[in-house]
């Protein structure tokens, strides 16, 4: 605070005032003490008072997902906050919305709020701009993608193999004319499933570039048009693979809206409420969102209660659950 005090020529007192949002500065001295802070990057820490009074961590885990509103990261935040309750440690959890710099806003939240550790779903193509505070001794543990450009622990899921499952499945029951609807080509998750999914296609000896592939599809709106799309095309698939459950959720759309759900196999990367009881049942890739959430936080509190192995990677296998919709046949 005193170099954007020297930086800004005002004193301690009106930096305080400034980054604390309090009355008493003119506009014009606000200003310039602001792009002081931005200048010099300086981070409002807003705990180091009390700690420095108390000598105590802060009792809590700075966690990232890709999404609160998502199912798959509803479960790994409860996971963890069951697993972190017994501690007394406290969960905050952010949205990616896999943008890399809100991903960098939030660390820098997390950071400023002094956690005493990090869990972590990221969007950026590197996180070696976190070495600094890794070296420092902050704990960090990444699940659902394997960090780039950093040593940590991560948490993963069997991706690659599970698409790989879905695609022999769909052949086992008859399917030649496939179609992959994936997630954005910038996620890793997404990448691991078209490689799993189209390399379990070519080990049955069908040709990959007769696979329809549609990508990008972020949402249950781009996923509805996309497979819309497929579905009234002239040669339409006889089986879908959708690589996670919003994109599920459009596929489900779009077999509803053109009366295919009994005619046209679906299955989805991602299990989901009420899945069971849709007409038919969807057949899922189901990931264990509860086992990722309750090691993540294991490996935490190993890591802020001292363990100093090297870093490494946890995978959780997959499950096929078959319910209806992926073992529906082709036509004769």
């Amino acid at each position: 605070m005193k170099n954007v005090a020297d930086l800004a020529g005002v004193g301690i007192k009106t930096v305080s005032r400034v980054v604390n949002d309090e009355p008493g500065v003119s506009e014009a001295t606000r200003q310039r003490v602001i792009r002081a802070t931005e200048q010099l990057q300086y981070q409002l820490d807003i705990t180091a008072g009390s700690l420095k009074r108390s000598g105590r961590k802060t009792q809590s885990i700075g966690l990232l997902l890709p999404s609160v509103s998502n199912p798959f990261s509803g479960e790994i935040h409860r996971a963890m906050e069951d697993a972190l309750a017994v501690r007394g440690i406290a969960v905050f959890a952010a949205s990616l919305d896999d943008d890399p710099e809100r991903e960098k806003k939030l660390i820098s939240a997390f950071l400023g709020r002094r956690v005493d550790g990090l869990v972590l779903t990221t969007i950026a193509k590197s996180q070696a701009y976190m070495i600094p505070e890794h070296s420092r001794d902050l704990p960090l543990v990444f699940i659902d993608r394997e960090p780039a450009g950093i040593e940590a622990d991560a948490v993963v899921t069997d991706n690659e193999v599970g698409a790989a499952n879905a695609a022999a499945h769909l052949i086992e029951h008859g399917h030649t004319r496939l179609a992959y609807l994936g997630d954005r080509t910038d996620i890793q998750t997404a990448g691991k499933r078209r490689t799993g999914f189209l390399d379990g296609v070519g080990r049955a000896g069908i040709s990959t570039s007769g696979i329809a592939v549609r990508e990008n599809l972020h949402d249950e709106e781009t996923a509805f048009r996309a497979a819309h799309e497929l579905l009234t095309s002239e040669n339409p698939p006889t089986a879908i693979f959708s690589s996670q459950n919003l994109v599920t959720f459009g596929a489900m759309r779009a077999l509803k809206a053109l009366g295919l759900h009994h005619k046209i196999a679906l299955i989805g990367f991602d299990d989901f409420t009420l899945a069971d009881m849709m007409d038919p049942g969807i057949t899922v890739i189901a990931q264990h969102p509860e086992r990722i959430g309750k090691l993540a936080a294991e490996r935490i509190l190993a890591r802020i209660d001292g363990d100093a192995n090297p870093a490494r990677t946890y995978v959780i296998p997959t499950e096929l659950i078959q319910r209806g919709s992926g073992e529906i046949r082709p036509p004769s």
